[in-house]
């Protein structure tokens, strides 16, 4: 049997191409899947680590996303299993974790995001993934690990230096470079063309490639350090946030109306 709402993004990634992601901060309506659908997104980045999201916000969100073909994916706002395993309960395809900075750090998360034998995920037998069809455990769990992708981000020079070992964890599927937090913790916050981060994006897409994994990017938004940056072999993009794209919008027409003589 094949899951019933596939996950869109690890195909792509698999197929080789981009995966590219909305942030949602503002948005806290199931529409914005379809939405994001139609702008063309592969994967909705629900951010329970920044901002007011709660549990609910998310699941609902997830659940809703599952029919349109874009992938829930959400950042947890730690490293406690349970921030995993609730969410993949009630929705969601793909985890983030944040602030991972060693391979223990990353076994942990496959443990908390896969069944046995690849992790110790806890058994919840009706989910929305499966439309609540009430499967037999063994596909169940064998299909959920098929399906949910596990994505750790590195945000800290000690996350950086452990790339390849993080990266050779088996069951982490997406090495993510926070580049935003990165460049605060080495004391160039906003510096996102810095050759210091230039080289974190060579030591990590280095690792991916060298273990069969995938290469994401969080943080930038600039055209042109993101088309550098996905020609060293970027493929996870989170593409921006919801706000970020209204406000941008929104000061345009703004600055056309104000500029109006009358």
């Amino acid at each position: 049997m094949t899951a019933p709402f596939p996950n869109h993004t690890k195909k792509q990634l698999l197929a080789g191409g981009l995966a590219l992601g909305l942030g949602l901060r503002s948005a806290r309506t199931v529409d914005i899947a379809h939405a994001a659908k139609t702008c063309g997104f592969d994967w909705l980045f629900i951010d329970m680590e920044h901002g007011s999201f709660d549990m609910d916000n998310a699941a609902q969100i997830a659940s809703g996303a599952l029919a349109v073909g874009i992938t829930p994916i959400v950042r947890v706002p730690g490293k406690e299993h349970h921030h995993a395993s609730r969410i993949l309960d009630t929705g969601a395809q793909g985890i983030v974790v944040p602030h991972v900075d060693n391979a223990q750090e990353a076994a942990n998360t496959v443990s908390y995001c896969k069944y046995p034998p690849l992790g110790h995920r806890s058994v919840t037998s009706m989910q929305p993934q499966f439309s609540f069809s009430g499967l037999p455990v063994g596909e169940l769990t064998r299909l959920a690990n098929d399906e949910t992708i596990v994505i750790v981000m590195l945000e800290t020079p000690a996350g950086i230096a452990s790339a390849e070992a993080i990266a050779a964890v088996p069951g982490i599927d997406v090495v993510m470079i926070g580049t935003n937090d990165y460049c605060a913790e080495i004391g160039i916050p906003g510096q996102f063309g810095d050759a210091k981060v230039e080289e974190a994006y060579r030591i990590v897409t280095a690792a991916c490639k060298k273990h069969g994994k995938i290469a994401g990017m969080g943080g930038v938004t600039d055209h042109k350090l993101m088309q550098k940056y996905i020609g060293m072999g970027m493929r996870f993009i989170l593409s921006g946030t919801d706000l970020s794209f209204m406000m941008t919008s929104a000061r345009d027409r703004t600055g056309f109306l104000r500029g109006l003589k009358l």
